[in-house]
């Protein structure tokens, strides 16, 4: 009876074990040698939660990949919310929409590439190339203050209740007062990135998007960043919203979000079903066709790994100086506010508090995320698709500021063990 008795433990324990087994290619994908174990943990807990559907996480310190996973799925929910029947596993080869991160992965790398080729200054006056700011306050706006966030432009506007195309929608920022004083308070806006982009259009004499691939996504070999995607043939794609909720609560409610001085119902070009491709920022698509200054980029773990790794080594990858590193220092410096040129360096906005000095990072409203550490030669890179769950009774996307800390510190813990 004991011989019986084991055998039965042993069968339970091996079937166990081989449902574990067979169950983890559809929770956690592993890739490479690289594999720390906490982390898991710490994504799984968020999924079961179900407060993300999936996410790709990688870990890298100097020439060493720690860590790299895909997790979940990349469309699990469909337009009404209810789970699809056949949910797409996530990949570490998903193109994510990387929302705010397109003003560091692009637009910021835009201004740093002109700069070093003497093509224009940080303290130029934004008239110099956009004459249209050449009057009043406006006038004293410059290029730093965009990057820096205090031209003291308006923090969002739905542009698309101004215009369907960037022209228009340039013309009406251009007629608009501003918000706050020039240069003396930082207000992250999404408006002084779409004007950035225009100021690279403009000195360049190439759109946004042609430029960066020309000049820097092509040379760095990166073939899975871009806009539009779809337009490319570039798949799988994570999916993120059910239309765009979000912004259209921002527009008709006025205790939600920003107050806005449109007639709600004056526009209604909303978009009704799940964005899976399509760029989720309502004034990224709407007036701008994917491709602006403040969000529409599209990338993978891999390739975001190289624009990293690019400023982690001064402007230098493969034997190559791509950028001066003059230039790059420039741009990591912290200003009186805390933050970089573009990027931000506030412990609070990019959730890596108590991170070494020189730490570095930026985040994306879709659930994307980026965090390096120069001092360590270290980088963190989660990419979630959070806004394919839904929104939470609040109206608001799950928040993951509590998830990217943890797996900062974890990371913190395991790279000085």
């Amino acid at each position: 009876m004991i011989m019986i008795k084991k055998k039965n433990i042993f069968v339970l324990l091996l079937a166990a074990w081989l449902a574990g087994c067979a169950a983890e290619p559809d929770t956690i994908r592993h890739e490479g040698k690289g594999h720390i174990p906490a982390l898991d943990s710490l994504i799984l807990k968020e999924m079961e939660a179900d407060h993300i559907p999936g996410a790709v996480l990688q870990v890298k310190q100097g020439g060493s990949v720690l860590h790299r996973a895909a997790y979940g799925f990349a469309k699990k929910y469909g337009y009404d919310l209810k789970p699809l029947g056949q949910p797409q596993a996530m990949t570490t080869g998903h193109l994510f929409d990387l929302a705010s991160l397109t003003k560091v992965m692009a637009t910021t790398y835009g201004i740093m590439l002109l700069l070093d080729r003497g093509r224009l200054h940080l303290d130029d006056p934004i008239h110099h190339y956009l004459p249209e700011f050449e009057e009043g306050e406006k006038a004293r706006i410059t290029i730093r203050n965009l990057l820096t966030h205090t031209a003291g432009l308006a923090q969002w506007i739905p542009t698309y209740y101004h215009g369907t195309t960037p022209g228009e929608r340039y013309r009406h920022l251009a007629d608009q007062p501003l918000e706050w004083p020039v240069g003396k308070e930082r207000h992250y806006s999404d408006l002084g990135f779409m004007l950035l982009g225009d100021i690279i259009k403009r000195v360049s004499n190439c759109s946004l998007d042609e430029f960066l691939h020309e000049e820097l996504y092509r040379p760095l070999g990166l073939n899975r960043t871009a806009f539009n995607p779809l337009e490319k043939g570039m798949k799988p794609i994570a999916a993120t919203s059910h239309g765009n909720p979000f912004e259209k609560q921002m527009v008709y409610d006025r205790d939600f979000g920003y107050r806005v001085d449109v007639e709600p119902e004056s526009w209604d070009g909303w978009r009704t079903y799940t964005l899976q491709g399509e760029v989720n920022d309502g004034n990224a698509w709407y007036t701008h066709g994917g491709v602006a200054g403040h969000a529409g980029l599209f990338s993978t773990v891999g390739d975001l790994q190289v624009l990293v790794d690019l400023l982690l080594n001064r402007g230098k990858l493969n034997g190559k100086q791509y950028i001066s590193a003059g230039v790059v220092d420039r741009f990591l410096v912290k200003d009186r506010y805390g933050n970089g040129l573009g990027w931000a360096m506030d412990k609070q906005i990019i959730a890596a508090a108590g991170s070494p000095p020189g730490t570095f990072g930026h985040t994306g409203f879709t659930g994307t995320s980026v965090v390096a550490v120069p001092r360590d030669s270290l980088s963190v890179i989660l990419l979630t698709n959070r806004q394919n769950v839904g929104r939470q009774k609040n109206g608001y996307y799950y928040d993951l500021e509590t998830l990217r800390q943890a797996i900062f510190d974890t990371v913190e813990q395991y790279t000085a063990n």
